[in-house]
């Protein structure tokens, strides 16, 4: 489960198309509607948060909003829509990570995408996340890049 800390707006089809897909696991998980990957990590952060609810609706509505600006069909009715903005902390070493390792991944299945994206200095994170100095999260399962 990869739950971007990046701007939907940077995924490749197959990447929007897939962080939809785990958000939407990822918040039966925090309704208690599953009982798998109750537990994990990337989980933890949403889990921490005021109102993991609110935040994880807030998240897919991100993610909404991108899928139409694609023009893809995403069913709106899988999002609570009446929930409050929620902002949570990412670190400048997670977001780092993240460009890195969607880089790699482009670099394989979309190399369209990654020529776009490649020479970026600047990678906005998705509209939930504050960004704020410090190392990858301690919550991120390494891959070496």
């Amino acid at each position: 489960m990869r739950i971007w800390s990046l701007h939907p707006k940077y995924l490749d089809t197959k990447g929007l198309v897939a962080l939809w897909r785990e958000t939407l696991l990822a918040k039966n998980v925090l309704e208690g509607n599953t009982k798998g990957y109750k537990n994990h990590p990337q989980l933890n952060r949403f889990k921490a948060s005021r109102n993991p609810n609110d935040a994880i609706n807030h998240y897919l509505s991100e993610i909404y909003e991108e899928a139409t600006r694609r023009n893809f069909n995403f069913d709106k009715a899988k999002i609570n829509w009446n929930f409050h903005t929620e902002r949570m902390d990412v670190t400048t070493g997670q977001l780092a990570y993240e460009v890195s390792h969607l880089l790699n991944k482009l670099q394989l299945r979309d190399i369209r995408k990654y020529e776009e994206l490649k020479t970026n200095l600047i990678f906005e994170p998705h509209p939930l996340f504050n960004l704020v100095d410090g190392d990858i999260e301690k919550w991120e399962i390494l891959n070496k890049y």
